[in-house]
């Protein structure tokens, strides 16, 4: 089936995970435990950070949940903010973390512009986040559609978002690919009866995405290569 449009998640497919949020995280549980190591192991605990190498384990609920449920997991040991306080907190931190994009990022979004193809971005971070990481790395413009967990469509792997995106954006799900690095991302391109490219730029392995992808590429960089198949 052709490929219309794109729909790509954010962290780890268009921006390398553990090249931008390895570091973040440190220096964010450093800021939140006040100077308390013990609070600081709770919390890298509660989110399956590994505070000895300093980068989040596989398993980690970050990876591919929503700003809300990462505030949730923290917030019984961030006792100096409320919930509401903490989600916002860590939506701003995001969206000034230092980004180390996939590819060439710019060049990569217009190749498939020339192409004809119509892009959009579905994050389980915020949308504040989404849009500022993207306008900091100059390709916010790319998208007709940028949406988050908060946008108020849902977050993977609920159908709702990618199929607000289609609606947006004029197109069929079933000319649309879903790219992304999780699990969440494929389970969700699937209920929205899309494509799914999967990609090896989080911290999901091959063979975990395989089942649920229809291509696994070591990263965005490939969909040219894939399209002209």
């Amino acid at each position: 089936m052709p490929v219309d449009a794109f729909l790509f998640d954010k962290d780890g497919t268009l921006f390398d995970f553990a090249a931008t949020w390895d570091s973040w995280a440190a220096d964010l549980l450093e800021t939140l435990s006040l100077g308390n190591l013990s609070c600081k192991k709770a919390m890298a605990k509660a989110i399956s950070y590994d505070l000895d190498r300093a980068a989040f384990n596989p398993d980690s609920l970050v990876i591919a949940s929503s700003n809300d449920e990462v505030a949730e997991a923290l917030a019984p040991y961030v006792e100096h903010m409320s919930l509401a306080e903490l989600t916002d907190y860590l939506a701003q931190s995001a969206s000034a973390a230092d980004l180390a994009p996939a590819v060439p990022l710019a060049a990569f979004l217009d190749g498939l512009l020339a192409r004809g193809k119509v892009l959009g971005v579905m994050t389980n971070d915020a949308e504040v986040s989404a849009k500022s990481q993207l306008q900091r790395a100059g390709v916010l413009d790319r998208f007709a559609f940028v949406a988050g967990c908060d946008s108020g469509h849902g977050a993977k792997p609920d159908p709702d978002p990618l199929l607000a995106f289609c609606k947006a954006a004029g197109v069929s799900p079933d000319r649309t690919a879903m790219v992304g690095d999780s699990r969440h991302d494929m389970e969700a391109g699937a209920a929205a009866g899309m494509q799914r490219i999967a990609v090896l730029t989080g911290m999901a392995l091959r063979e975990e995405l395989l089942p649920h992808a229809d291509i696994v590429l070591p990263d965005i960089g490939h969909i040219p290569g894939w399209l002209d198949r």
